[in-house]
């Protein structure tokens, strides 16, 4: 296929449709979010207010955890590829990479499990968030999965033990406290409701500001 064709195809997203993994590279530019499963595109909906929302908030939360204590690099934008595999990028939420590891963060995409990731279940991910993507990053090797799935008010944290599965963290004082970020924790509560996310207020209570 040729790279005009790409190009223009690039500026009006189609279909999912199958191309290699270097024509998705030329493809796939810094204004169209898309994954793309061993030939097959996935070209992302847009978020809805309460999903961007909440994305938002958790993204920034971990974002300034990190970013405060130096911790490595995050990207909450739901637009950076993590190429789990040759063949496999997945966008997630929030991706975060610990500063030990900071050559496997490229140009543009990650190359390899990220050290943590985020999801935020929206109506059309369910399957996807909940099945596919667990499994994907408990194989790839993803040591800490977050899902938010606000419609059904649930969440869960799964950490990657010593035998490459994920296992799931129970609540402890109604937090989840997370391991990869140690002394980060947040309350599922706070993402259930409305899109008026105050996580200003959130991060003073877990201590990132005063």
């Amino acid at each position: 296929m040729g790279v005009a064709l790409l190009e223009k195809e690039k500026r009006a997203p189609q279909s999912p449709r199958s191309i290699s993994e270097e024509e998705f590279e030329v493809w796939c530019g810094e204004d169209v979010k898309a994954e793309y499963i061993d030939g097959e595109v996935i070209v992302m909906p847009p978020s809805s207010i309460v999903h961007d929302s909440g994305e938002f908030a958790l993204g920034v939360l971990i974002g300034l955890f990190v970013k405060k204590n130096k911790l490595g690099w995050v990207s909450a934008s739901g637009m950076v590829q993590a190429r789990l595999r040759k063949g496999l990028r997945r966008c997630p939420d929030t991706v975060f990479v610990e500063k030990s590891r900071m050559r496997i963060v490229k140009s543009t995409y990650v190359e390899g499990a990220p050290d943590l990731v985020v999801e935020v279940v929206s109506p059309d991910s369910v399957l996807r968030d909940w099945h596919e993507k667990y499994r994907e990053y408990e194989t790839a090797g993803v040591r800490e999965y977050w899902i938010v799935d606000q419609q059904q008010q649930r969440m869960e944290v799964y950490h990657l033990g010593k035998d490459r599965r994920f296992h799931a963290l129970t609540l402890r004082d109604s937090k989840f406290n997370s391991r990869v970020l140690s002394g980060f924790w947040v309350k599922p509560e706070w993402f259930w409701g409305n899109s008026d996310f105050d996580y200003y207020e959130m991060a003073r209570e877990i201590g990132i500001i005063a």
